[in-house]
């Protein structure tokens, strides 16, 4: 029996979806606070942990068995390694670095996603896309300011993030061809709580009970923000909801001023604007190609 087709509804879409990177926000806030006294490593097993049983609560009606079976084991094991790699590299940046700064570098991910199609999906990209990705790049460049004396070295570190998401979001897509998005999820989930138990108990910290209750707020936020997005992909459209993924700047910024009293100097704010407008651009670009077909 064919499956009806989900009511489509771009503001509640819309909605969901700022919500969800908000809940970003929050995770990132619980991670940089965590950090100032815990391993990152800790950390970030903590993320998965709680993320996991988040996933386990929302989606267990739907039959775990179910959701375990594949035929690409490998395909979605090399997707939770370099996604795992990049919340670490992610994760060790918000020590040093404010949330704005991390979350705009990291913003980078896009536009390799965009580059990354043509040798792995076949994908065409033109001049204009091309140039947008190069400008992209020295948004980054006018955030971290290499050689000025300014920038720190984590400021890299996001960059990692970056390469690694965008590798995760391309094999993502290759595995979204013949995979459901629940067994995508739950091997990413189960992959990295397997990898980041077997690392912990060697820089372990027995927390207190005020850091539990950030670890496990941080995975509950973060499976929470992860499911707010896939149901706002479920009910509007990918080229409605993408320009709004760009939110979680103002969020970070807020949060950022509200809660650590830091505020991003005029370089981040200029060097964020220009990769966000790179990547709303390659975002347009990709959506008037998509029309004419």
């Amino acid at each position: 029996m064919d499956v009806a087709p989900r009511i489509q509804n771009s503001r509640l879409g819309i909605f969901l979806l700022c919500a969800g990177v908000a809940f970003f926000g929050i995770g990132e806030a619980c991670v940089k606070t965590l950090a100032a006294e815990y391993d990152i490593l800790q950390v970030v097993w903590a993320r998965y942990v709680f993320h996991a049983l988040v996933f386990l609560a929302i989606f267990s009606r739907s039959g775990i068995i179910s959701q375990m079976k594949t035929s690409r084991p490998f395909l979605h094991i090399a997707r939770s390694i370099t996604l795992m790699i990049g919340t670490v590299s992610f994760f060790t940046a918000l020590i040093y670095l404010s949330l704005p700064e991390a979350v705009a570098i990291n913003f980078v991910a896009p536009l390799l996603v965009t580059a990354l199609s043509i040798p792995f999906l076949g994908e065409k990209v033109g001049p204009r896309r091309w140039a947008a990705i190069c400008v992209g790049f020295l948004g980054v460049l006018v955030i971290i300011r290499p050689g000025l004396g300014v920038m720190h070295w984590a400021a890299f570190l996001p960059l990692i993030t970056a390469i690694s998401y965008a590798g995760y979001q391309v094999m993502t897509r290759i595995a979204g061809r013949t995979e459901d998005t629940k067994t995508s999820l739950f091997w990413t989930s189960t992959v990295g709580v397997i990898v980041m138990s077997c690392i912990v108990p060697f820089v372990w910290k027995a927390p207190d009970a005020t850091a539990w209750v950030i670890m496990v707020a941080t995975g509950a936020v973060f499976g929470f923000g992860h499911y707010l997005l896939i149901r706002a992909f479920e009910v509007a459209a990918v080229s409605t909801l993408s320009p709004f993924l760009y939110t979680q700047i103002i969020w970070v910024t807020i949060i950022s001023i509200v809660v650590f009293d830091q505020f991003p100097d005029q370089f981040s704010i200029l060097g964020a604007a220009i990769v966000i407008g790179s990547g709303l651009y390659v975002w347009h670009r990709e959506t008037l190609e998509r029309n004419a077909t």
